[in-house]
């Protein structure tokens, strides 16, 4: 019988002893968020497909060869490859651009792409991001990098360069175009199909391929920065003083396009040099024309995302101690069914007062019940038996240094193992 139970190539799963890690760098970028002013906004996993090919470019690899794309009985709709349009779609959709300005949300999600699947990058992937909506200012570019530059080191992460370009507007971009046109023409018959397909629409994607044939054949082509418009150009100036003036260091390179058509002016990239040639960790920029072409309305906006999977490989690559999670504050284990029934009973009120409390589940005998309550670093054990019941005592055992409390099975139970859980907190500070 062939074996069903097998996940995609293209997916991973999470399992229990990996999901701290998670929790960790998702608490992180929560903290982050808020006290830069951020609050979450959840969106659907799937879009109607015409939302990515107009706001993403249908000249971008992810349009062209990524998405993953559902005909319906009345409509085609795409799993997200991105975050961007999708929250943008629903800034609009329900009214956030009549609120005060500016807006700042941000997410965790998961998405969608069908790329060759190698170490930190998969076909389903997760992304924490944010986006600033309604400031045309260089100073949302500052804050946006410095939130980006706040959470990487909160995280702990160390050796992040941050590179930065400015791509320009369409005005700039008009004359950009037509040299990279006169430098890519002569050989355009030996780019990839997909590159032949950009030359007239977008040029500038090419510079973006992934194909090794066509990143030699431009690799000496013009660049953005000597068509920058007066505007693009102060524009830029102004934010890397403002980038001076927080302390943030940069390189500035010429050669980021970023891979969407909605970016435009400032964008950036957080680059680890860690975790092999795709080193990118976090990265964004500004796409003042994507609410424009989505609705009618010209509001500017831009943001950035981060890929969770290689935020952790980044973080394991560098030794960063993830904190473990937490064991049971107390297993009460026990010997026939009325102790296990009072073992149940005094976890349940045990939990009620907020207390990680665990029984017996499995029939186990005594010493397997502590083995267990030993690997799940249990911080107190407790064993109840006939003689206990009868009793109305038991004894609870510190499993760090071993001493043993007598304590009352009645109504006084949960007081006092509050009391003494309490000071070994303490003792262990």
């Amino acid at each position: 019988m062939q074996l069903v139970a097998t996940r995609n190539k293209g997916a991973e799963d999470i399992l229990p002893s990996q999901i701290h890690k998670w929790h960790t760098v998702e608490r992180v970028a929560a903290e982050t968020a808020e006290v830069y002013g951020f609050k979450e906004i959840r969106i659907p996993t799937f879009e109607k497909t015409e939302l990515f090919v107009r706001s993403v470019g249908e000249t971008t690899d992810v349009v062209q060869k990524e998405m993953f794309t559902v005909t319906g009985k009345e409509s085609s709709f795409t799993l997200r490859p991105e975050g961007t349009a999708g929250v943008i779609r629903a800034v609009i959709q329900n009214g956030l651009l009549n609120e005060p300005m500016p807006q700042k949300v941000c997410y965790t999600l998961s998405c969608f792409r069908h790329e060759n699947v190698q170490k930190g990058r998969l076909w389903e992937f997760h992304q924490f991001g944010a986006e600033l909506i309604g400031s045309p200012s260089p100073s949302a570019a500052a804050e946006m990098i410095s939130f980006g530059r706040e959470l990487l080191d909160r995280l702990g992460l160390k050796d992040i360069e941050l590179h930065l370009n400015s791509i320009g507007c369409r005005t700039c971009r008009e004359n950009y175009y037509k040299a990279l046109r006169e430098y890519i023409t002569p050989f355009a018959d030996k780019l990839c199909d997909t590159c032949k397909s950009r030359l007239e629409k977008n040029p500038m994607r090419i510079l973006d391929c992934k194909s090794p044939v066509c990143r030699d054949l431009v690799k000496d082509a013009p660049l953005m920065k000597d068509f920058l418009c007066e505007d693009c150009r102060s524009h830029f100036e102004t934010l890397k003083h403002l980038l001076d003036e927080l302390g943030i260091t940069y390189t500035v390179d010429p050669k980021i396009v970023r891979g969407l058509d909605y970016y435009t002016k400032t964008v950036f990239e957080f680059i680890s040099n860690g975790i092999g040639a795709q080193g990118t960790v976090l990265a964004g920029g500004r796409y003042d024309g994507l609410i424009e072409e989505m609705c009618g309305v010209s509001v500017p906006a831009l943001g950035f995302a981060t890929g969770l999977e290689r935020i952790i490989m980044a973080m394991d690559g560098q030794g960063f101690e993830f904190p473990e999670p937490p064991g049971f504050d107390i297993y009460i284990g026990s010997m026939g069914e009325d102790a296990s029934a009072k073992a149940a009973a005094l976890v349940k009120r045990l939990r009620t007062e907020g207390f990680r409390a665990e029984c017996d589940l499995m029939d186990r005998g005594v010493k397997a019940q502590m083995k267990y309550a030993n690997k799940q670093k249990s911080m107190f054990s407790m064993i109840i038996g006939g003689d206990e019941l009868s009793g109305g005592t038991a004894r609870l055992k510190n499993m760090r240094t071993g001493e043993e409390i007598p304590v009352p099975l009645n109504e006084d139970f949960v007081e006092i193992f509050t009391d003494i859980h309490l000071a070994e907190m303490f003792s262990e500070e």
